[in-house]
């Protein structure tokens, strides 16, 4: 199955100069944790809620702050025309649920997300696979459960 049977067509997307109120507001509005960032009809970011909560509210940036001084500027992405059985690995290799699709010209196309293959017949174990690698541990974490 190629990305173009599987990925959300019509993409909310947020421009560097908006502020994160109103990023905030679009994925409120659209019930997601991430948005694509473009500029002249090209991706140059992603900004996630998480970006947000530790970028922005963790350093005491108000919400008139701009996308692009928060934003994710490594970009992953896919192609239309790639399998999903690769894009799953990739997911799974970078820990990500979601990611911008771009046809031949790098221009965002759609996004798709692990829920979106999910819903697709015949993917359900790259899904499975690309899930179990987004949800493996990160890292050391510095939360404790000993209560003082």
């Amino acid at each position: 199955m190629k990305m173009r049977e599987a990925m959300t067509r019509d993409v909310t997307i947020v421009s560097p100069q908006d502020t994160i109120r109103d990023a905030a507001v679009m994925m409120s509005h659209i019930d997601a944790g991430s948005l694509p960032v473009g500029q002249s009809d090209r991706l140059v970011g992603m900004l996630t809620d998480r970006d947000i909560a530790i970028r922005a509210v963790g350093t005491s940036r108000g919400p008139d702050t701009k996308v692009e001084e928060i934003m994710s500027t490594g970009i992953c992405y896919c192609y239309e025309d790639e399998e999903a059985e690769d894009v799953c690995r990739n997911l799974a290799d970078q820990q990500i649920r979601r990611i911008p699709v771009v046809d031949q010209d790098k221009r965002l196309v759609g996004i798709l997300s692990l829920g979106d293959l999910a819903r697709v017949d015949g993917s359900k174990g790259s899904v499975g696979a690309a899930l179990a690698g987004v949800a493996r541990p990160g890292g050391d974490h510095v939360q404790s459960t000993s209560s003082s």
